[in-house]
């Protein structure tokens, strides 16, 4: 029997297991901050963002299906033609990084800001672009194996409910307008409220399964409940760069991740097991990028003492940003005659800082192997 429809936010759960998320959050919190300083002391900052940002697109597309790996991103990156799968993961980042500048010029997390991204992920030829994008859904969908209503696991709320629905959305995100506070009817006495005003990474959780289980377009709900998620944690100031992503982990137990995304649905949600799974993956993820930016900071130094020039420095820091580089690219970065950034690149080479793809003759390709296994690791 599908689970159908769900509660309205805030959510409630039992007092005992308020303590256990509140333990794990003061851990987390802490370090999350600890990546954030970090991250702002670093020499190499929006140049990894962006690989950060290719790696994010690469798993969150992962977790519906895809195939595609960040090497093959990288590896396809300067082709022509884009097959579908290279085409929707360039699409997340597109959107990834319109909603990342939104938010930096200090536009809120809102339906208008959805509908936009949700425009940019369902473009050109990826999957589902025959589908209205940039448009809630008018009809009834549902999650399940099969394209068959009665196989469903989950049967969300009807389509002339998701702009009520959003609005509640939007006010637990930002908080009422006139400071008002949210109603907490529809939840049972004795339990503790987790209500607008708590903890920023509580409330990412909760807003994305909310998301998820509204369910408000035919196609591209995963991909872009999981960009939310980045936008938000900028939002609430938990992190100043968009560098915290957590679709790796989600990756990783892809059918425990749906699986406790649809016991938060219903009459009866269980809150609780989903709250400690995500903050569990968020411990994960702060631990593995503050492992690697530690990496990634002296793999750079160490790279630019073996140069002699500042071009030279400047273009091996830019393979950290792009690890498929060309010379017409690293011209157009920093205004070079291409001659110029073609030396520099062979240089780096030379010294074993990049790879150069020696069986091009045009438009030749410089990898920086260590920046991609950095990432794979």
């Amino acid at each position: 029997m599908a689970i159908q429809g769900i509660k309205k936010l805030p959510i409630s759960i039992e007092p005992n297991q308020a303590t256990s998320l509140l333990m794990k959050l003061a851990n987390i919190s802490s370090e999350i901050g600890r990546l954030d300083e970090k991250f702002k002391r670093s020499i190499l900052k929006s140049d990894l963002i962006n690989t950060l940002a290719l790696k994010e697109s690469v798993q969150s597309t992962r977790i519906e299906g895809t195939q595609v790996t960040f090497t093959d991103m990288v590896e396809q990156i300067h082709k022509s033609e884009q097959k579908w799968e290279h085409l929707e993961v360039l699409n997340y980042q597109k959107a990834l990084t319109m909603g990342q500048e939104r938010i930096q010029n200090g536009y809120p997390v809102s339906t208008r800001l959805i509908l936009e991204l949700h425009s940019i992920l369902m473009d050109g030829a990826a999957r589902g672009t025959n589908i209205a994008k940039g448009e809630f859904r008018k009809i009834q969908n549902w999650i399940g194996p099969t394209k068959k209503i009665e196989d469903a696991v989950y049967i969300p709320i009807a389509a002339n409910e998701i702009e009520d629905y959003l609005d509640n959305w939007e006010t637990y995100a930002n908080l009422h307008p006139y400071g008002e506070k949210m109603s907490t009817a529809h939840l049972s006495d004795g339990g503790f409220i987790i209500d607008e005003h708590a903890h920023p990474l509580l409330k990412v959780a909760i807003l994305h399964a909310q998301f998820e289980s509204i369910h408000p377009f035919l196609d591209g709900n995963g991909r872009l409940g999981r960009i939310l998620i980045a936008l938000y944690m900028m939002q609430s100031k938990q992190i100043s760069s968009p560098i915290f992503f957590v679709s790796e982990e989600l990756e990783k137990q892809r059918a425990r991740y749906y699986h406790l995304l649809n016991g938060t649905r219903g009459d009866n949600p269980n809150w609780y097991n989903w709250l400690s799974f995500f903050l569990d993956a968020s411990q994960r993820m702060a631990d593995k990028l503050n492992t690697l930016l530690d990496k990634a900071e002296l793999m750079a130094k160490e790279g630019m003492l073996k140069c002699d020039t500042h071009i030279q420095k400047q273009i091996y820091i830019l393979s950290f940003r792009h690890p498929n580089l060309t010379a017409i690219q690293a011209a157009k970065q920093f205004n070079l005659a291409p001659t110029t950034a073609r030396n520099a690149l062979n240089f780096l080479d030379e010294k074993g800082l990049l790879f150069k793809d020696k069986s091009q003759k045009r438009n030749v390709e410089y990898f920086n192997y260590d920046v991609l296994d950095l990432i794979n690791s």
